[in-house]
């Protein structure tokens, strides 16, 4: 298929696909699934390897959050019953993070439902972030606590943070569809401020909210004018209680189009598969790993995952190996200029506007605090009870949505 020899060929030499190619591969049949899946392989393994890369959720604060966001289980007005807690203390966050570092996790995610923190909030993160390392080793530490402001980036830097997470969610044109109380502007300005405090930016999108073919791709070229080290692609679990409730609108042959995509677009990024891929892949997650090169561990914020033993021995049974603490996750050429590259622009891809594309406008602001840009605001299911089940658009199945009962702000031990 020359489509895809052509994204092979772009993505081995990280250059930018043409939007009707990206738009191609959305578009690919059934027929043609398994050999866009292989095209986009050759690209993962040039840069990562057979490996795959554990990530681990800390909830630090759920719930409550006075933002809209129309995915999320923690907005303003939501109705789901998930847990609500305030802010876990340092001890009992670094207790977290120790269960999901010890089944493999390489990174740890703190996430605080909110729009942003204050600057005391960012003083309560830091000692959290001590805490972990000093009891953790070596674990990398990625805060995701909305919209920043002056110097809170600088300050999670100095704290010991090595990333930082706000994803952009969804396309600009179609962002004020889905929250109304902040910007697709102001999503963009916080993940340039982490960059240009020298965090690794991590910002991803939301696929199956009802965007087009289009927002997608504008998303994901979006993602890649920002530099974005780190790419989350969460698949909406439409949480009972929410806005989005009924939009079920994936398919696991949907999902694996749009993690190639992503791919091609960004080939030499850390591309995750986050939150809702036990619900919309399910028995097809195996065959995501030869496309994505890290995932979340265990449970998410306000929803459960698939059993984190469970993660081990799939990411095994497909071949894979998990990647260890002392590997580096991205490419030589991304992280040897990782700092040079904290001015902003495309620095890590290796020098040339030409590699970056026409993304258009340049990011987002965050995601309002709740996290889900780290893979949990968009709900989540338990695989096994739910494999042969399909939902249909306009239903509401909260049969297919487990909420989160266990682990951080809870009294049971988590899943990791």
């Amino acid at each position: 298929m020359d489509l895809l020899n052509t994204l092979v060929d772009k993505g081995l030499r990280r250059e930018l696909p043409t939007r009707e190619e990206a738009l191609a591969v959305l578009a690919t049949s059934d027929d043609e699934l398994l050999d866009v899946v292989a095209a986009a392989g050759k690209v993962r393994r040039q840069w990562f390897g057979r490996r795959v890369k554990l990530n681990y959720l800390v909830n630090l604060k759920s719930g409550l959050c006075p933002e809209d966001c129309s995915y999320c289980s923690q907005r303003l007005g939501s109705k789901a019953e998930i847990l609500k807690y305030t802010w876990l203390k340092p001890e009992e966050a670094s207790e977290a993070a120790a269960a999901g570092v010890a089944g493999g996790a390489k990174r740890v995610c703190l996430v605080a439902s909110g729009r942003g923190p204050t600057d005391r909030d960012v003083d309560r993160v830091g000692k959290t972030i001590a805490a972990i390392k000093e009891q953790n080793e070596g674990v990398e530490v990625c805060a995701c606590l909305g919209l920043l402001s002056d110097g809170q980036a600088e300050r999670l830097r100095e704290a010991g943070a090595d990333a930082y997470n706000h994803n952009l969610n969804t396309s600009e044109a179609t962002y004020g569809q889905i929250t109304q109380t902040h910007t697709y502007a102001d999503r963009v300005d916080t993940v340039q401020k982490a960059h240009a405090a020298g965090l690794s930016a991590c910002s991803g999108l939301i696929a199956g909210m009802g965007e087009s073919d289009e927002d997608l791709v504008d998303v994901v070229y979006a993602l890649r004018e920002l530099d974005s080290d780190s790419v989350p692609v969460n698949f909406l679990i439409p949480f009972e209680g929410t806005p989005l409730a009924k939009e079920w609108n994936l398919t696991p042959q949907r999902c694996l189009r749009i993690l190639a995509m992503v791919r091609f677009v960004c080939p030499d990024v850390e591309v995750r598969i986050a939150g809702g891929r036990e619900v919309h892949l399910r028995s097809m997650q195996p065959l995501a790993l030869h496309v994505a090169n890290s995932i979340f561990l265990g449970d998410y914020l306000t929803s459960e995952g698939q059993a984190g033993q469970a993660d081990l021995d799939m990411i095994a049974d497909a071949g894979f190996e998990v990647e260890g603490a002392g590997t580096t996750t991205l490419p030589a050429h991304r992280a040897d200029v990782a700092e040079a590259a904290t001015a902003g622009g495309c620095g890590s891809h290796g020098g040339g506007a030409s590699l970056c594309g026409s993304a258009g406008a340049g990011g987002n602001a965050g995601e309002a605090g709740c996290g889900s840009a780290c893979g949990g605001c968009s709900g989540h299911a338990e695989a096994a009870p739910v494999a042969a089940q399909q939902a249909e658009p306009g239903e509401v199945r909260s049969d297919l949505v487990a909420v989160r009962r266990r682990g951080a702000g809870t009294d049971l031990a988590p899943n990791a």
